[in-house]
């Protein structure tokens, strides 16, 4: 039974591609240049900051962040910078009842934008600046799990990669459910890896919305109503198999 649903940020919540592209900017490489190479990166399995690092070897992440927010120039995204199916999907969910929650590997600059976005929508923001640990680390998800005043079998964590999100929250005994978005699990959709971890499968088309449904009238369990379940044993209960 899912009492709780704790959402990633980056390319679940928020559409990245305008931060993307001003690193690109700044690395003067041109976008869609950029992007291309983030595609090869992902589909090798390697570190996204690989990316930065075929344009500019020594290219330290953390460092340039701080200088970006030193010229004036942080990281930053609004509500333009949402999927359109989030303010809905949130709604929804926060009138069922489910227990919510944001956690994902932001900083506390974006910790604060997010803070003033979902105020009243969420009931839990954690970031790797507030817990000090960022995923896929195991104690990433003990944070979530102690901070969420549900056991881990009834924490839903929703999200958008294989590596980061659902192996690391299925070993910590939650139930997952990966999004098809962004461009890690577009290109890693029909893959044995990406069909094996997660309890849901939520699809997204350009046509299609997230939106929310209860799965089994005789219990509290709640999903993204696009989703199929996987034959995943850790499926909720309640859930069709």
């Amino acid at each position: 039974m899912i009492r709780a649903v704790v959402f990633d940020v980056g390319e679940c919540l928020v559409d990245e591609a305008r931060e993307y592209g001003s690193w690109a900017d700044r690395l003067g490489v041109p976008r869609h240049t950029f992007a291309a190479m983030s595609g090869a990166v992902i589909a090798q399995g390697r570190d996204y900051r690989d990316v930065f690092q075929e344009f500019e070897p020594e290219f330290d992440l953390s460092e340039q962040r701080e200088a970006r927010a030193v010229a004036g120039q942080p990281e930053r995204f609004d509500e333009s910078d949402l999927y359109p199916d989030v303010r809905p999907a949130l709604a929804a969910l926060r009138e069922a009842g489910p227990w919510l929650g944001i956690a994902g590997n932001q900083t506390v600059r974006v910790g604060g934008i997010l803070r003033k976005l979902f105020t009243r929508d969420v009931d839990l923001f954690g970031t790797l600046d507030d817990w000090g640990g960022s995923k896929p680390d195991p104690e990433f998800f003990v944070r979530v799990a102690e901070a969420v005043p549900h056991t881990p079998g009834e924490i839903l964590c929703v999200g958008d990669r294989i590596d980061n999100d659902l192996k690391p929250a299925v070993a910590a005994g939650m139930p997952t459910a990966l999004i098809r978005r962004g461009p890690w699990e577009t290109i890693r959709w029909g893959t044995d890896e990406a069909k094996t971890p997660s309890t849901f499968r939520v699809e997204v088309t350009p046509r299609s919305r997230i939106s929310t449904e209860p799965i089994g009238a005789r219990d509290s369990t709640w999903v993204l109503a696009a989703s199929t379940p996987t034959d995943n044993t850790n499926a909720p209960e309640g859930a069709p198999r």
